[in-house]
């Protein structure tokens, strides 16, 4: 009778064990499939940019720094590392330097009325718009996922499996200010 009691006892740990690992599992993956949405939504955009900065070019011939700044900060994009922190600082360098952009555009009226840039800049709003959502997407998961290698019994889990945080996708308290823009 202890035997079966022992055994009993020792397949529940297995199967506890179990569950909490693949409840990590999960939850890392939820995290990675997050980042892979953020991935996207960037990529998309910094394939809209160059169709931007051509379009501006033609009325806004004596704007070349602002087309620059776009222009640097997209290939900074590229090149950022692919890590939430990395990405994150590209991403809010490249968001205030297409905000400086549009903000520009108001001093020219005929390219506000051109049918492409108006395409382009809704296009991009929509993406800013879906990148907003996958960045909460991204923190709500990583956030579910840190807690679980942090609670516990999965702690004991998570330290032996070698589970660790994962990075939110934040802004600096530089990036968090607003751009000045000037005529």
């Amino acid at each position: 009778m202890g035997i079966w009691i022992g055994l009993v006892l020792v397949f529940v740990v297995i199967i506890i064990s179990v569950m909490i690992y693949n409840s990590l599992v999960q939850r890392r993956n939820q995290v990675k499939n997050a980042w892979a949405q953020i991935d996207v939504q960037l990529k998309r955009r910094l394939e809209l940019i160059p169709n931007l900065v051509e379009t501006v070019k033609g009325y806004a011939s004596f704007e070349q720094k602002t087309l620059q700044d776009v222009v640097a900060a997209r290939n900074i994009a590229i090149a950022a590392p692919s890590t939430a922190t990395g990405q994150a600082s590209a991403d809010n360098a490249l968001s205030g330097a297409l905000r400086q952009l549009f903000a520009l555009s108001e001093a020219y009226p005929d390219l506000k009325a051109n049918a492409s840039f108006l395409n382009l800049q809704e296009e991009l709003s929509n993406t800013e718009s879906r990148i907003a959502y996958a960045r909460q997407f991204y923190n709500d998961a990583v956030l579910a996922y840190n807690n679980s290698v942090h609670s516990f019994p999965s702690v004991l889990f998570a330290s032996i499996f070698k589970f660790a945080d994962d990075d939110f996708f934040e802004a600096t308290d530089a990036e968090k200010t607003a751009p000045k823009v000037q005529f």
